[in-house]
């Protein structure tokens, strides 16, 4: 006999209104995220007349100082001189060196470091910008240095919910699955239980559900997780998808009213590639299973024996905590034993309003919050339609729904990299690898996952600490020369004479709450203000000699704003020993 315990899909404040192509939502160009910059041995001299083939002795001087050796390896195609050392030494090292070389002689026009890049694999598809979730060092999850160990191919994710559209930017990667709605007027379909697992549509009136139940438009939940997981991505249009080298395996268990526990556990059952009665077996079992769903009440027997028998197959099972700022305890499947239960983090990286939490959440992940403007939200595939599927379209949605895909998307990230992985060493290295929380989180779990980190450890390697500290770059003495800096940085400065000051632009996302901390050497009194783009005046922190300055500001507005920081000498030390650290969050 079914269980008539309906459940839902994880859903709070939905923000269902699509973006334009290619607008632009971001605190910051993904493009220009900082990675970390490479050890070099080789610089870059060019000198404003012709000095010949022989290094200059000047240069050779200034790296004799150093106790270094330097030798010229070539002549640069741009006239420039590639001068090499006999070891690598870090980048900011080179600098001094290039800057020593520059001040020292008069025929040099320029001297930099001859850095090392690297392939980056970020993606084209042209609303990436807006997935803040996937590469904001604050709130998101660290993808894109994963995405050039693993793209998630030869892995299935089940996504097992309404059901999916055909969507463009996703149908490429769907597999086939299955309807497990028994209920005809609840499945919306005309038929019971088939292998199309197309979603017609939740729309409800009135009533429909229950008594005195409220009408609601179609969701088209399920086809915005998917699109989380598995989007098509690098075609040079709309979103991307976490693990968009894997395959998506859509399984219907959510209609117009929700769904009962005996269909969702026979979806589980079938996903991870066990026997349901009357259905054909599946031929593609999935090896992570993520159910953005949930209802109130602890896990019941058939859930959990759903659970114990896909873990038993070697499928991961990711769960959404919930949304109703409660204890994740008193919800199921969330707390179900062996599931990831994932809570959901907001753009600043703390806990989100509406988010489950307590002992039974592993990690957490970006979930959103539109309270604080729409595009605060996880941007993702969806339709158009308010009944009945109409158009493709995108839009920001919130919800432990939406954390859940990321977890799941990592784990297949982390299966592809390693596919002896258990369920439950898949779990354990989410939450090993998962970072500190930049923001007030309690009791979410371990952190907010970490893909690189996470598929790293997958490959039995040891991820390197975030390269989130920068070097400041001269001349930055004015608001029009500012450097520009991210949120969830550290600067590296020098105050070189009395007469020094540096400013640091940082895009403050809306929403976001910008806080900032001075630390000088003891030695020294530096003060610290902020600015808008105007120049105008927001804050400032004016303490004594060695003193730490701090100060914070908001950006309440539905816009990205751009507010300026100042370091200013007030006395004690400059030059060489005057330095500090601006540490943003």
């Amino acid at each position: 006999m079914d269980k008539t315990h309906s459940l839902r899909p994880l859903l709070a404040a939905l923000a269902l209104a699509a973006l334009p192509a290619g607008a632009w939502a971001g605190s910051a160009d993904p493009a220009a995220l900082a990675a970390p910059e490479l050890p070099t041995d080789r610089l870059i001299v060019k000198y404003r007349r012709d000095v010949g083939a022989a290094l200059p002795a000047r240069a050779h001087e200034a790296a004799t100082r150093r106790g270094l050796r330097l030798e010229l390896l070539r002549r640069g195609a741009l006239g420039t001189h590639v001068m090499r050392l006999e070891r690598r030494l870090p980048l900011a090292d080179i600098r001094e060196l290039a800057r020593e070389i520059a001040e020292g002689d008069a025929d040099v026009e320029y001297a930099e470091p001859d850095r090392i890049l690297h392939a980056l694999a970020t993606p084209n598809d042209t609303q990436y910008g807006q997935q803040w979730h996937y590469y904001e060092a604050r709130g998101g999850i660290n993808a894109p240095p994963a995405w050039d160990l693993s793209t998630g191919s030869g892995v299935v994710v089940a996504v097992i919910d309404t059901g999916y559209r055909p969507h463009a930017d996703l149908a490429a990667n769907v597999i086939a699955g299955y309807d497990m709605i028994r209920d005809t007027t609840n499945g919306n379909d005309g038929n019971a239980r088939d292998n199309d697992a197309r979603d017609p549509g939740d729309y409800a009136s009135y009533g429909e559900c229950g008594f005195l139940s409220p009408s609601h438009n179609s969701s088209w939940h399920g086809t915005h997780v998917a699109g989380t997981i598995a989007a098509v991505t690098n075609n040079g249009n709309g979103v991307s998808g976490i693990a968009y080298g894997a395959k998506v395996q859509p399984v219907r268990v959510l209609g117009k009213c929700g769904g009962y526990t005996s269909d969702i556990a026979d979806g589980i059952i079938w996903a991870a590639g066990g026997t349901v009665s009357g259905v054909p077996s599946n031929p593609t079992p999935a090896r992570v299973l993520n159910l953005s769903l949930g209802g109130g009440g602890a896990c019941d027997t058939t859930s959990q024996n759903a659970v114990n028998l896909a873990r038993s197959r070697g499928a991961v099972v990711i769960v959404a905590a919930g949304n109703s700022n409660a204890n994740a305890s008193g919800f199921s499947p969330a707390s179900c034993a062996g599931v990831v239960t994932v809570a959901a983090t907001n753009r600043n990286g703390g806990r989100a309003a509406y988010s489950n939490y307590g002992a039974n959440v592993a990690v957490a992940a970006p979930g959103g919050e539109t309270s604080s403007g729409a595009a605060n939200g996880v941007l993702s595939t969806l339709n158009s339609g308010t009944r009945t599927p109409g158009s493709d379209n995108y839009a920001y949605y919130q919800g432990t729904s939406m954390a859940a895909p990321h977890v799941a998307g990592v784990a297949a990230l982390m299966l592809s990299r390693n596919p002896s992985l258990t369920p439950d060493q898949v779990a354990s290295l989410l939450r090993s690898t998962a970072r500190a929380f930049p923001a007030t989180c309690s009791q979410c779990g371990s952190g907010i996952v970490d893909a690189h980190a996470a598929v790293v450890a997958a490959g039995g390697g040891t991820a390197p600490p975030p390269t989130n500290t920068v070097a400041e770059v001269e001349s930055n003495g004015s608001l029009s020369s500012a450097q520009l800096v991210r949120e969830g940085y550290t600067v590296n400065g020098t105050v070189s004479s009395r007469y020094d000051t540096d400013y640091y632009r940082v895009n403050l996302s809306p929403g976001s709450t910008l806080g900032a901390v001075l630390s000088p050497v003891v030695t020294a009194n530096y003060d610290l203000y902020l600015y808008n783009s105007n120049g105008t005046e927001l804050a400032r922190s004016t303490l004594g000699t060695g003193a730490q300055e701090s100060l914070s500001v908001r950006n309440s507005g539905s816009t990205t704003a751009a507010v300026y920081l100042r370091v200013r000498y007030v006395s004690g030390t400059t030059g060489s020993g005057g330095a500090y650290s601006l540490a943003i969050d």
